[in-house]
C-alpha cells in the first residue's frame, strides 16, 4: 500500500536513517558494526606478550591464523543502550501536538470570537482542516496495523503508542466538530452532501489484496434513513476494499462496508430512558452492511433513493459499554483475519454464509 510520506526526518534522533524497530527488541543490538568490538586493550582482548626472538635474534615466522586453537574467543560485546522513547516518538508527539494545538485555536475562535463572519470562514475552513489530519492518520494507522508492517515487525509497545496518538486525535475532532455543529456552523445530517457527518482516520492493509479504510461518526447516526433495523445507530465505518489479484479473473475493485453499532435496548420495551437502566440502553456491536436495493441498474431509483436501504448482518456482540476507537478496529480485524489469515472477501460468500455467520 502506497501511504503517504508525512514525516521529514527519520524517527530517531542522531542518525541519518530510521533504524529497524525489530532491532529494538530487548536483548538486540541495533547493528553489527565492528566499531562494536572490544578495544585491544579491553578485558574482551588482553594485551599479547611481545614475542620472543630465536636463538638468531630472529622473529618467528607469524602464524596462519591469528587465533590459535588454545586461545580463549574474546568476550561478550557490551549491550549498546537502547533509543530513549520520547526521542524514539518525538517527530510524532511534535506532529501531534501541532494539530492539538490547531484544533484549540479553532474552538477558541468559536467561542471567543465576536465577529460573526470570522465564524463563517471558520465553519468554511473546518473540512480543510479534517483532510490536513489525513496524512498524519494514514502514517499511525499503516505503520501499526499494515502488513506487512512499513518499518518490519513492530514490538507491540510501540504499536499501542502510534494507536493511541491515533486514538487521541480522532476523540479531539470529533469534539471539535460536535462543537461547530452545536452553533450551527457545521451540519451533520448524512443524507445532505455538504455535512461533516463522518471524517476519515486511517488507512490500513491486512493482505496485498484487502485493505481497510477507517470512519469515525462526530455523532450517533441512524443505520438507514427509514431507521431499519429498528433503533440501530451508526457509530464507525470500516470500508474493506478487496482488490483483484492479477491471476484472477475479475477486473474491478469490491468494496464491502462494516459498521460499529449501537442498539437502543429500551426502545424495544416502550419505556422512556429515564425509567430504564443506564447500564442496558445501549448493546454494542460489529457488523456488516448487506444492501437491498435500489436494483444497480437503474440509476433513477438511486437519485430518488435519499439512502439505500440494507440490512444489517451482525458479526460480533460486544456488550453495553462502547469500545474505544482502538479496540474497534482492533476486534475488526479480528473478524476479518479469523486471528489466522486474511478470509476472501464477504460479498463471495454469498446470503447463506452471512445468515450462518451471524447466527
Amino acid at each position: 500500500m502506497a501511504t503517504e510520506q508525512w514525516f521529514v526526518g527519520p524517527l530517531a534522533a542522531g542518525s541519518g536513517e530510521t533504524p529497524p524497530l525489530d532491532d529494538l527488541e530487548s536483548g538486540a543490538q541495533p547493528c553489527e558494526d565492528p566499531s562494536w568490538s572490544p578495544p585491544p586493550g579491553g578485558p574482551g582482548n588482553p594485551p599479547e606478550a611481545e614475542p620472543e626472538k630465536d636463538v638468531q635474534g630472529q622473529l618467528p615466522q607469524a602464524p596462519t591464523s591469528t587465533l590459535s586453537p588454545e586461545r580463549p574467543a574474546p568476550g561478550p560485546r557490551p549491550t549498546p543502550p537502547r533509543l530513549p522513547w520520547d526521542t524514539m516518538f518525538s517527530p510524532i508527539t511534535e506532529q501531534l501536538c501541532y494539530l492539538l494545538k490547531k484544533a484549540d485555536d479553532f474552538q477558541s475562535y468559536l467561542l471567543y470570537s465576536r465577529d460573526r463572519v470570522q465564524k463563517e470562514q471558520l465553519a468554511k475552513a473546518m473540512p480543510t482542516f479534517l483532510q490536513m489530519c489525513e496524512p498524519y492518520f494514514l502514517y499511525l494507522e499503516a505503520a501499526a496495523r499494515s502488513v506487512p508492517p512499513v518499518y518490519g515487525a513492530l514490538q507491540e509497545l510501540i504499536r499501542k503508542g502510534l494507536l493511541e496518538i491515533s486514538q487521541q486525535l480522532t476523540l479531539r475532532l470529533e469534539q471539535l466538530v460536535l462543537m461547530y455543529a452545536s452553533f450551527g456552523f457545521v451540519n451533520l445530517e448524512e443524507t445532505d452532501p455538504l455535512s461533516i457527518s463522518c471524517f476519515f482516520c486511517g488507512r490500513f492493509s491486512i493482505s496485498p489484496s484487502y485493505e481497510v479504510s477507517i470512519f469515525r461518526y462526530c455523532a450517533p447516526a441512524a443505520y438507514t434513513a427509514s431507521r431499519f433495523p429498528r433503533y440501530l445507530y451508526k457509530k464507525m465505518r470500516w470500508n474493506l476494499e478487496t482488490t483483484p489479484e492479477a491471476s484472477s479473473r475479475e477486473q474491478d475493485s469490491h468494496v464491502d462496508y462494516y459498521f460499529l453499532c449501537y442498539r437502543d435496548t429500551w426502545e424495544d420495551t416502550g419505556k422512556s430512558p429515564a425509567n430504564s437502566c443506564p447500564q442496558i440502553q445501549k448493546l454494542w456491536s460489529i457488523g456488516r452492511w448487506v444492501p437491498l436495493g435500489p436494483a444497480e441498474d437503474d440509476l433513477y431509483s438511486w437519485i430518488l433513493c435519499p439512502q439505500p436501504p440494507g440490512d444489517y448482518q451482525q458479526l460480533l456482540t460486544i456488550g453495553f459499554e462502547e469500545p474505544s476507537h482502538m479496540l474497534a478496529t482492533d476486534l475488526l480485524v479480528q473478524i476479518l483475519t479469523g486471528q489466522e489469515g486474511p478470509a476472501r472477501p464477504p460479498s463471495a460468500a454469498g446470503p447463506a454464509a452471512w445468515a450462518a455467520q451471524g447466527s
